[in-house]
């Protein structure tokens, strides 16, 4: 169900960017994204961490947008998101004993902690990539074709990396059996 609601603000941008403008989607997507972490709080008496952080990240450059009436501001949303999330893996990968997504996913698998970190890296990798080429789309393409791309063409990278993610642990936990 969480999984579900974090899709929420993005269609919910997608449908107000077809029908209106990216301003209007903008402002839609800051309501929204406050709308699951109000949802999360009465739901699960907390708020996610990421949530939380990622309405901040939207409430500022959506208000920016909408503000300055200028795009970029928005645009920039996924590569600052992605951005951080990279380098906080990245530190956890060379800084600590155990790699975030070590942390979040030991309890329920069980692979050795070079297979761990492989997978840290991978991901670290992954969204430094994205960053980068929300950069490259978001100036050297259409509006259009932006938004487009961060709906599906992010969730569909992220799809696959998550298939071979798990199909990589899948292997590894089968080996060492």
């Amino acid at each position: 169900m969480k999984q579900m609601l974090n899709i929420l603000p993005m269609l919910t941008f997608f449908i107000f960017y077809q029908f209106y403008d990216i301003f209007i989607a903008s402002g839609a997507l800051i309501i929204s994204s406050g709308f699951i972490c109000i949802f999360y709080w009465f739901l699960y008496n907390e708020i996610d961490k990421i949530n939380l952080f990622s309405f901040f990240i939207i409430t500022f450059l959506g208000s920016l947008t909408i503000f300055f009436h200028n795009s970029q501001f928005i645009k920039w949303k996924i590569t600052i998101i992605y951005m951080i999330f990279s380098i906080i893996l990245f530190i956890s990968q060379f800084l600590t004993k155990k790699t975030i997504i070590q942390r979040f996913l030991e309890k329920e698998i069980k692979i050795s902690d070079i297979y761990w970190r492989k997978i840290n890296f991978f991901w670290a990798s992954f969204f430094l990539f994205c960053s980068l080429l929300n950069i490259y789309i978001a100036y050297w393409c259409s509006e259009k074709t932006w938004v487009n791309f961060k709906v599906f063409g992010f969730t569909t990278l992220t799809f696959f990396l998550i298939l071979i993610t798990g199909i990589y642990i899948n292997f590894k936990t089968v080996k060492q059996k």
